[in-house]
């Protein structure tokens, strides 16, 4: 009776199908989505920033921090600025994407967890040179952007937007002023970070045409560098992200440590990627128990008449 019992007490163990975590194999939560809006306009050839004492340009030195920011680094020795002991801790765990933009945005990378790939991507990318393909696309990028971010359920998002240039692109195809499409991701509660990556006397490289087809004289230096930084103050402010200035390489580091320091969600997650199962145990031991007493009440157990 007691063999009985307890080979169905593990049948019905078996049935209700037991298993137990592989500790070993625990995922961490996906943090957040992270797109980065990285301006590939005319200017970004310019040959001011500098790596290791080598010119390099400012999309060649956006390229080198972003893949500190994405993976990561072991040390001081590999940033270019020796002198910061920050290190990057990389972000393995968040959605990145990556949008390029100019005078019209594009989407070099979706969001995906395969970084590798999206920095692939963007090591290929150069700065535009045909006239009216170099200026500077700020709407319709942080519109696209945006769009990009739907669809990643509740988790944060965030865009963070580096630019060296001022919008001027009079008709983007959002039909929004980047004021406007700040509000927009506020609306969405999407803050933008701003970097911005133009020197003291950076200037837009190309005209900027009026809507009749004209061509309209390029503003000052001063002015057109006073209002780009207007423009990514406005930007930050409005969606409660925060602007930075990266005038160089050091600058440049600082900022997205910055960034990575805010943006920072490191819950480890109760999810398990495989599990050991229990039934086969608990069925062959309620099969052997059963085989047991079947046994013994046909020999030691056995009742005569």
């Amino acid at each position: 009776g007691i063999l009985r019992s307890s080979a169905l007490l593990l049948m019905v163990i078996a049935l209700a199908g037991p298993r137990w975590p592989d500790l070993h194999t625990r995922i961490e939560t996906e943090g957040i989505a992270i797109v980065l809006l990285v301006d590939v306009s005319g200017s970004m050839a310019e040959r001011d920033f500098d790596w290791r004492g080598e010119p390099i340009s400012r999309l060649d030195a956006v390229k080198k921090v972003f893949h500190l920011l994405v993976s990561g680094n072991a040390g001081p020795e590999d940033t270019g600025d020796q002198a910061d002991l920050s290190y990057f801790q990389g972000r393995p765990t968040d959605l990145l994407g990556l949008v390029t933009f100019a005078t019209r945005p594009e989407t070099a990378c979706p969001l995906t967890l395969s970084h590798s790939v999206l920095l692939r991507l963007l090591d290929a990318e150069q700065p535009r040179s045909i006239p009216g393909e170099a200026e500077t696309n700020i709407s319709d990028a942080i519109a696209l952007g945006l769009h990009r971010l739907r669809g990643t359920g509740p988790r944060r998002k965030v865009l963070v937007l580096l630019s060296d240039g001022e919008h001027n692109v009079p008709q983007p195809q959002s039909g929004w002023t980047p004021r406007q499409a700040a509000q927009v991701a506020n609306g969405l509660d999407v803050p933008i970070y701003t970097i911005d990556a133009g020197g003291p006397g950076a200037s837009v490289k190309e005209p900027m045409a009026k809507a009749g087809g004209e061509l309209e004289h390029a503003a000052s230096p001063g002015e057109t560098r006073a209002q780009a930084v207007k423009t990514l103050e406005e930007l930050a402010h409005i969606t409660h992200g925060q602007y930075f200035q990266a005038r160089d390489t050091k600058g440049l580091l600082s900022a997205c440590r910055s960034i990575d320091a805010l943006e920072r969600m490191d819950i480890q997650s109760f999810q398990y990627r495989r599990y050991h199962e229990g039934y086969p145990w608990f069925a062959l031991a309620a099969f052997v128990l059963f085989s047991t007493a079947l046994t013994l009440e046909r020999t030691m157990w056995r009742r005569i008449p």
